[in-house]
């Protein structure tokens, strides 16, 4: 029985692949069954970047690993869905750096979900960057749109870069942001991850990319499952299939306004602790809000999540 540590690289449903990185050298595996009780909350118990124990039998006829133990995780994203509201779904774990990519238009970008996603990033510590993709598509009346996201976003402390894989803009950037990590590729259908990620390492094999559909002016699914790839330029990008809806999950009313970089600049010097940032006088989020320090949209879209009731969908 040969025993070791390899990280999840690949999930397929029941199987799963996993190498002993940085060496890429892949093998399947399966989960023992007192694991998937113990994650019994998620849809996925395992997820890609998690680091876990397992053991072959060298001498069964098939050489299938068995996953023993998963590692007490960095940090992870999690969404729950809007048609799975009691489950939820880890989308990848022990991640450096999330790049979450986002279009103008084809599909238009929807800032609820950005924001949704970007709380979850924030409430587990993940440095993101937001790509806006196809820059080479933007028209004159979608640029004026692009350049109030990036004020909206630049403002409330993200870095926000324009990249196109067409041009290949700001792709050596990206590649060299890449390097010697383990990065996220995320967004909704047809944001081009896919794409992006060719243009950033050419020799990647197996990265399918997709177009449009022009009937719903949506994207089509192109990656199936959740994955980690090699760079040739150094480190690791986990390519993750298209996202309809992110509803966060275990995330209190109370903490919620922690999670936006530009409400915690300022939260120190509301006059009442704790201050739901709605009501209160002497608030200094409402105060900032009114300055125009604060962006109306991302104030709204605070108050749409804290809102919902209990733990959000």
């Amino acid at each position: 029985m040969r025993k070791g540590t390899a990280t999840v690289v690949k999930h397929t449903g029941s199987h799963y692949l996993l190498s002993e990185l940085p060496r890429w050298e892949l093998f399947p595996a399966v989960i023992r069954g007192r694991i998937r009780l113990k994650g019994s909350g998620n849809t996925n118990p395992v997820a890609v970047g998690d680091i876990v124990d397992y053991s072959i039998d060298e001498e069964a006829s098939e050489a299938m690993g068995t996953i023993d133990a998963i590692h007490p995780r960095r940090n992870y994203i999690i969404r729950r869905s809007a048609n799975l509201s009691r489950e939820s779904h880890i989308i990848a774990a022990n991640i450096d750096r999330v790049f979450l990519i986002v279009t103008m238009a084809f599909p238009e970008v929807k800032r609820a979900f950005v924001d949704r996603f970007l709380v979850t990033c924030e409430a587990y510590r993940i440095k993101t960057v937001i790509l806006i993709n196809k820059t080479d598509l933007i028209s004159d009346f979608l640029e004026d749109e692009m350049r109030d996201f990036e004020e909206v976003y630049g403002g409330a402390g993200y870095e926000v870069l324009e990249v196109s894989a067409r041009t290949g803009e700001n792709v050596e950037k990206l590649r060299e942001m890449c390097r010697d990590s383990v990065s996220l590729f995320s967004g909704v259908s047809g944001v081009g991850k896919s794409t992006l990620i060719k243009a950033i390492d050419p020799t990647l094999t197996g990265i399918r990319t997709g177009e449009i559909s022009l009937s719903h002016l949506q994207g089509k699914h192109t990656t199936t499952f959740y994955e980690m790839h090699p760079l040739s330029s150094g480190g690791f990008i986990i390519d993750t299939p298209g996202i309809r809806g992110f509803g966060l999950v275990d995330i209190e009313k109370e903490e919620l306004s922690t999670y936006f970089p530009e409400m915690f600049r300022v939260m120190d010097s509301c006059r009442y602790k704790p201050c739901t940032h709605t009501h209160e006088p002497g608030c200094a989020v409402k105060a900032a809000l009114e300055a125009g320090e604060i962006s109306p949209q991302r104030y709204e879209s605070y108050l749409g999540m804290l809102q919902e009731e209990g733990k959000y969908r």
